[in-house]
């Protein structure tokens, strides 16, 4: 793994609040998170959470919304489905980004340090901002593009054999755990287009329904949005549906490879 790069906006500064188990707590975890509030003018600093997890839920998220209950209302982070589905809870924990929901508390040793995804701007707390991130995902139009009108009053198929195509393509819940640990996104998200875009990119690629694949290889042809990728495979490491962004876009390079020929 690549070493561990803090929010964009960080200088974490000394101090912090300390929240202490109740008394009598049986089985003590200590949770060191994040914390930035822009209207405070502060700069970003680390609470720590004390929590009995004989009376807290098995996964990261469980601790947090504990802490949110019951210890300090102003933590901010998101969350949703806590089912691994939604990926509205990533995060980096202990240095490795992944959804909270999934997360056991019980296999991280000794202390858990919870922070925003890294290398991004923080709104508050654990609270990336995503609006580049989204716009990216625009920019390759994820959605079914066609020119031949379509069959009267059926859907476009395809056999069985073309639809095992999109496996492990189309999970993909855009969490952007694997994009932002990626050094090459850290330092060229400006331009490049990272994992999680490119492998969406290639999900219409390779769809047998879309008419629009040379105008989308076109769109991808470019020194940066495509090329920035080194194999470091951080992506398919930390990914929490089991997907590999990186052979997604060493496919893409084979079809444009495949075309110029």
């Amino acid at each position: 793994m690549a070493e561990f790069r803090l929010p964009k906006n960080s200088v974490i500064r000394k101090g912090g609040q300390t929240f202490r188990a109740p008394e009598g707590a049986a089985k003590v975890k200590t949770f060191k998170v994040y914390r930035y509030d822009p209207d405070s003018g502060e700069n970003p600093r680390y609470d720590t959470y004390e929590l009995d997890l004989a009376q807290t839920g098995p996964m990261v998220l469980d601790a947090l919304n504990k802490i949110k209950a019951e210890v300090d209302s102003t933590l901010t982070y998101r969350r949703s489905c806590r089912e691994g589905i939604c990926g509205s809870c990533s995060m980096n924990i202990n240095g490795k980004n992944g959804l909270a929901c999934t997360q056991a508390i019980e296999d991280y040793k000794g202390d858990i340090r919870i922070t925003p995804l890294p290398h991004m701007d923080v709104i508050k707390d654990l609270v990336p901002d995503f609006t580049h991130f989204y716009s990216q995902y625009n920019s390759i139009k994820p959605w079914l593009q066609t020119v031949t009108p379509t069959p009267s009053g059926k859907e476009r198929l395809q056999s069985p054999e073309d639809r095992a195509k999109l496996d492990g393509l189309y999970e993909c819940i855009m969490c952007a755990c694997c994009s932002t640990s990626c050094p090459s996104y850290w330092w060229n998200s400006d331009r490049f287009l990272g994992p999680a875009i490119l492998l969406a990119a290639y999900r219409w690629l390779v769809d047998s329904r879309d008419e629009m694949t040379g105008e989308r290889l076109d769109q991808l042809e470019d020194p940066y949005r495509l090329y920035r990728c080194h194999t470091i495979m951080n992506c398919a490491n930390v990914c929490p549906k089991g997907l590999s962004p990186a052979k997604a876009i060493a496919e893409t390079r084979k079809m444009l490879l495949e075309r110029a020929v």
